[in-house]
C-alpha cells in the first residue's frame, strides 16, 4: 500500500503521535529540539512515513536555524514542492513525492552553489546511517 493510499487511521497507527501531527498535519517542531539538527553522520534521509530516499548527508549543511538543512533533494523527483500561505506567509512547502507526507519547506538562501535551503522536520525524516567499511 503506498502512503497516498493510507487512510487517517493507518496512518495514526504506523506513526508516532509527533511524527503524525509533522508528517499529517503539516506541523513543525520546535527549533534545536528535532533529533537530527545536529546529527553528521554519512547516510541517506529516509521519509519517515514511505522510506523514499530524500536527502543524503553530503547536502546537509548548518544553517543555524535548528532543523536540519540541504542544500538539494536526493533526486530531483524525490519532493514535491507547493506554495503555502499558511500562517500569513509565502514559503514553499516540500513534500515526499511518494507518501505527500510534510516535510518542511525550501528557501532560496542557501550557502551553496544551489542557493537552496531544505528546512526539514527531523519527525519526518529517519537517517540510514552508511556501514563502516570493515577492516
Amino acid at each position: 500500500m503506498s502512503g497516498q493510499d493510507k487512510d487517517e487511521a493507518a496512518w495514526r497507527e504506523q506513526l508516532t503521535a509527533d511524527e503524525f501531527y509533522v508528517l499529517r498535519q503539516k506541523g513543525t517542531e520546535r527549533a534545536f529540539t528535532g533529533e537530527y539538527w545536529n546529527v553528521w553522520e554519512k547516510g541517506a534521509y529516509r521519509c519517515r512515513g514511505c522510506g523514499e530516499t530524500l536527502f543524503q548527508s553530503d547536502t546537509k549543511f548548518d544553517a543555524g536555524c535548528g532543523w536540519p538543512s540541504f542544500d538539494r533533494p536526493a533526486a530531483e523527483a524525490a519532493v514535491v514542492e507547493l506554495q503555502d500561505t499558511s500562517h500569513g506567509m509565502l514559503r514553499t512547502e516540500v513534500l515526499c513525492q511518494r507518501c505527500g507526507g510534510h516535510l518542511g519547506h525550501v528557501f532560496p538562501d542557501g550557502p551553496t552553489e544551489t542557493g537552496q535551503r531544505y528546512c526539514i522536520n527531523s519527525l519526518s525524516i529517519k537517517l540510514e546511517a552508511e556501514e563502516a567499511p570493515s577492516g
